[in-house]
């Protein structure tokens, strides 16, 4: 790695540390201050959830406010983006318990955790979700808190709570339309890539973007160039997402890789061995895919027809399209050049990671 992308890299990850520490001031502050029965509870196991997030989409939103040409104090940049990484927490909550995920980042999910804190075991498994379910709201509640109480002009305000309003909007529509096609392995692939935009793209790269450079003033200019280079990375992250959700190391992951073929979900990786299968593979892939009780055999083969029907190559070539046309649209954006610099490591780390 050369030195300027060293350089990129670190520019990148230096705010981390202040919006962790933001975070874990701002949540033990409501478990000690708590004045309604049970937040001191939550607030701790919320602070303890974002522990060993990779913040992403709040390292973005700083980044935008330093390509918009954000300068001075960085305070209201990294506390609007611990806001972002206070509703990215909702939705990862919600999502594991819609998923019936057992695991997130090495630990249990929210509501598997929850189900040892009800002393019927008849009834563990719903306390556990409905208390995930509360837990997610909550979250969202303090990250509308955070987002509210940071300073900023009036006129910059509008545009950053729009920008926030469609990523929030846009996550939704996405995760309601994969719920719709779950289990559906007929769906085309550009349905399944319609989910890969609403559920991930906008939501991870192109919003997190536009909120700080909203808050740094930014023009028509910078939020397309916001959206021309953050939609296809987007879609490249998810995208390589499905291939480690299939191909990558449960132990890098810190997940099982078996969760979405059990699920049933037909990512674009499954639509794209469906149509190239022949017959008698279709047939193992519609009887295995959406088996909750698949094994690690059955998913080896699932494996190898993705592997043999070129499907996996074909999502690669997906990836590697969308990771250059995010590059392009650096080329010739009006943005900052430091912010450049970041932002093509970013994307090279986004498309080429191992979990």
């Amino acid at each position: 790695m050369d030195a300027e992308t060293l350089t990129a890299e670190s520019d990148f990850f230096a705010p981390r540390a202040a919006i962790d520490d933001l975070l874990c001031a701002f949540l033990t502050e409501k478990a000690h201050t708590a004045s309604v029965p049970g937040h001191s509870a939550l607030a701790l196991l919320l602070r303890d959830f974002l522990d060993g997030g990779k913040r992403i989409r709040p390292l973005l939103s700083v980044t935008g406010w330093h390509a918009a040409g954000g300068q001075g104090d960085p305070a209201p940049a990294f506390r609007l983006a611990a806001s972002i990484e206070l509703a990215h927490a909702c939705a990862l909550i919600h999502d594991d318990i819609m998923d019936a995920a057992d695991s997130r980042r090495g630990r249990p999910t929210v509501h598997r955790l929850l189900t040892k804190h009800h002393h019927l075991p008849s009834l563990a498994e719903w306390f556990g979700i409905s208390g995930a379910i509360l837990v997610g709201d909550l979250a969202l509640v303090w990250s509308d808190e955070l987002l509210h109480t940071t300073p900023m002009p009036d006129a910059r305000r509008v545009a950053v709570l729009r920008c926030v309003d469609m990523a929030r909007s846009e996550l939704i529509a996405g995760q309601h339309l994969d719920l719709l096609t779950t289990s559906d392995l007929d769906v085309s692939i550009e349905t399944t890539l319609t989910v890969v935009r609403y559920k991930t793209a906008k939501y991870t790269v192109e919003r997190p973007l536009q909120v700080g450079a909203a808050l740094a003033g930014a023009g028509r200019q910078v939020m397309d160039a916001c959206s021309a280079y953050g939609v296809p990375l987007g879609e490249a992250f998810q995208l390589r997402d499905d291939v480690l959700g299939v191909f990558g190391d449960p132990g890098v992951m810190g997940k099982s890789h078996l969760e979405d073929l059990r699920e049933g979900k037909c990512t674009s990786l499954i639509a794209h061995a469906l149509r190239a299968a022949t017959p008698a593979q279709a047939v193992r892939l519609r009887t295995l895919i959406g088996d909750p009780q698949l094994g690690e055999r059955e998913a080896a083969e699932i494996r190898d027809i993705l592997t043999s029907t070129g499907a996996r190559a074909a999502v690669e070539r997906m990836i590697e399209e969308r990771y250059r046309q995010a590059l392009d649209a650096l080329s010739a954006a009006p943005l900052a050049p430091g912010a450049v610099r970041t932002l093509k490591t970013v994307a090279e780390a986004a498309v080429h990671r191992t979990a």
